[in-house]
């Protein structure tokens, strides 16, 4: 029994450090073998989640780097996390979007505004930093390195052991052999996801996933009558998973306007916060100037509440007219917007 618990304990250990990229974590569990383990057990192993858990989704977005008679840059991190009563994190996942709609000095968009805009996550070793940065781990890695260290900490221990001054991670630290890149935002995106959680059904162990589905095609060129606008479209969902079922789910959006005149001169204030539309609440505006009975925010979560305890392919099928909002009685009531991207994003989600 002694010999048979101590190869139990080893191949644990081994599928643990060859079944994931990025950082490995290994987590220590009892045996029966001679001698005291006790010592041996590092101090930073992951604290065990378990039970009832929150589900937290942050977006936070800027387009600070843009220029004049060039373009609009927006830059999007996501978050999605699982955490406990404790402020624990069970489980983390890190995205981002780099969408871009350039113009020129006349104030005309140049761009494809069609064309398909996939995250870093999507892009993996094609967003380049291996091939043309001269990266040892291209982002994807690296963002998941951070993920991964995250999971097992409070938001206070991961601030103190992820980041120094810098914002970048320690010297010398585990964490620092694969993530290179500035990590300060990300981590402040974590902090965020984290204290946007809450209980809407996920328990310790269920499967956490983040959907992300972005457009500029509502972007047009300034003409004589009104200014140009370069306008990202992104709705964003993190939900868990037990087996098929959606046991949780938080969904929000994005749409963020970037106006331009007929000299290519932006006149939106780019240093104003960009704000998701469950950060803008009643501000959105969809009872006071559309005569809503509910407000966006409101609806999302009605339709994010009704999906959690289905499948991917029940939500699919619930039925919508051609505006693709919903008919059935009981969602209807709650929910009259469009909801075929927040079907889209489910089934993205469960891919």
């Amino acid at each position: 029994m002694k010999k048979r618990s101590l190869f139990v304990l080893l191949m644990l250990v081994f599928s643990l450090l060859t079944g994931c990229a990025g950082t490995p974590v290994i987590y220590y569990t009892e045996c029966n073998c001679p001698g005291n383990h006790t010592d041996a057990t590092p101090e930073n192993t992951p604290t065990p989640v378990q039970g009832a858990v929150k589900t937290g989704l942050a977006i936070v977005a800027n387009a600070a780097d843009s220029k004049n008679a060039a373009e609009v840059a927006y830059d999007v991190t996501y978050v999605a996390v699982t955490v406990d009563d404790k402020g624990v994190i069970g489980s983390c996942i890190i995205d981002s979007l780099g969408a871009k709609v350039t113009f020129d000095a006349a104030g005309a968009i140049t761009s494809d505004l069609t064309a398909a805009i996939p995250t870093k996550n999507e892009l993996g070793d094609s967003y380049g930093m291996k091939a043309y940065g001269g990266a040892k781990y291209e982002w994807n890695e690296q963002a998941k390195a951070l993920a991964d260290y995250a999971v097992g900490k409070t938001v206070d221990e991961l601030k103190n052991g992820a980041i120094d001054e810098s914002g970048k991670a320690p010297a010398g630290s585990d964490l620092a052999s694969t993530a290179t890149i500035y990590l300060g935002g990300y981590v402040s995106a974590i902090e965020q996801a984290v204290s946007n959680a809450a209980h809407l059904g996920a328990q310790a162990g269920d499967e956490l996933r983040l959907a992300v589905i972005s457009k500029l095609d509502s972007s047009v060129s300034a003409s004589a009558d009104k200014p140009g606008t370069a306008q990202l479209d992104s709705d964003v969902t993190a939900l868990t998973l037990n087996n098929a079922t959606i046991t949780s789910c938080a969904i929000d959006s994005l749409q963020s306007k970037v106006s331009f005149d007929q000299t290519g001169t932006i006149t939106t204030d780019l240093t104003a916060p960009i704000l998701t539309k469950n950060e803008l609440g009643e501000n959105y505006g969809m009872k006071a100037w559309g005569g809503a009975k509910y407000e966006w925010n409101e609806q999302a979560a009605s339709f994010a509440a009704y999906a959690t305890g289905k499948t991917a392919p029940e939500v699919n099928s619930i039925a919508v007219n051609e505006k693709t909002a919903p008919t059935q009685p009981d969602l209807a009531a709650s929910v009259t917007i469009a909801i075929g991207g927040f079907q889209a994003l489910i089934a993205k989600a469960v891919q």
